[in-house]
């Protein structure tokens, strides 16, 4: 059974013999290459272990035969690995090896077979292939793309998805919902745990680091985990995105509070905090990331066509 992954995860068909190279065009296995030029007849070469593999350019991307697809989008792959199957090997005008490959079957192949049978809440791996202000775009599989954006990045308020993540990160989501056109919109927040199971690995009288996510008259609210802020006296000062340490002075679940005392503003040093996942497989119907004590409740409903935020 074919197993659908990110762009950049299958087979390298530069490594295989042009016997192993048939045999995967007649099973349809996807592999993939690095794409060496996109040339005057507007299609993707590559070299295959010695073996010249074609693409044209309606066979690069899922719509790219019915123009919805832009030559930006096609030659942007030049130099990175592409995932594609061998459609037919034949031989040249000269008599050489020559594969004609097909990311837009590769992509198919990924839609009907894997990707149309998830639903909203089904948990899956990921790439962030680019970053914009509102969200980070993501390879659900063969380079086929959707959204996750900011604000189903994180409980915590971020400035920037750079915040979170980077490019060519291999990250966990689940579907936050989808379209008519089968498009998904993604979210993370779900996988990085409640306040409580986040608050459970600090302990009042630590000293830890964090990094400022706001800075208000009242307080700065810095962020300790992921998924997990508390609040320390105003610094005008500080800006968003600067790492500090902070002494936990109290924390109150009936609240969901986290009372911090800022230690030292000057580290001198950028600080992002690693994803930990507390879901990691399978699917969510309800997730609610306050404590049962709190009048704030935070929860997200995948049954419905968006994740709440409070």
């Amino acid at each position: 059974m074919q197993t659908f992954r990110t762009e950049g995860n299958y087979r390298d068909a530069s490594r295989l013999s042009i016997a192993e190279l048939r045999a995967a065009a007649a099973s349809g296995e996807i592999l993939q290459a690095t794409a060496l030029a996109f040339d005057t007849r507007r299609q993707l070469r590559f070299d295959l272990g010695g073996v010249r593999g074609v693409m044209p350019f309606a066979a690069c991307a899922e719509g790219a035969d019915t123009g919805a697809v832009r030559d930006i989008a096609v030659l942007t792959r030049v130099g990175r690995a592409t995932c594609f199957v061998i459609e037919s090997l034949d031989e040249d005008a000269e008599g050489r090896p020559l594969c004609r490959l097909s990311r837009a079957r590769a992509q198919q192949m990924c839609r009907e077979e894997y990707l149309d049978g998830l639903e909203p809440g089904d948990i899956l791996p990921c790439a962030v292939t680019h970053i914009e202000s509102f969200g980070a775009f993501c390879d659900v599989g063969c380079g086929i793309s959707a959204l996750l954006p900011i604000d189903c990045m994180s409980v915590s308020r971020i400035s920037s998805p750079a915040d979170r993540v980077s490019v060519g990160q291999q990250i966990l989501c689940a579907i936050r919902s989808r379209d008519s056109q089968g498009r998904f919109v993604l979210t993370i927040r779900e996988l990085l745990g409640t306040w409580a199971e986040n608050a459970a690995a600090f302990t009042p009288g630590e000293t830890v680091v964090g990094i400022v996510r706001s800075v208000e008259d009242y307080g700065t609210f810095v962020e300790i985990a992921p998924n997990l802020a508390g609040l320390a006296e105003s610094c005008p000062d500080l800006r968003p995105g600067q790492a500090v340490s902070v002494y936990i002075k109290s924390i109150l679940p009936e609240k969901m509070k986290i009372k911090l005392v800022i230690v030292n503003r000057a580290l001198g040093q950028s600080h992002r905090f690693d994803l930990h996942y507390f879901l990691t497989e399978g699917h969510i119907d309800r997730w609610v990331y306050s404590t049962p004590e709190s009048k704030k409740q935070i929860v997200t409903e995948f049954a419905a066509p968006a994740c709440n935020r409070a």
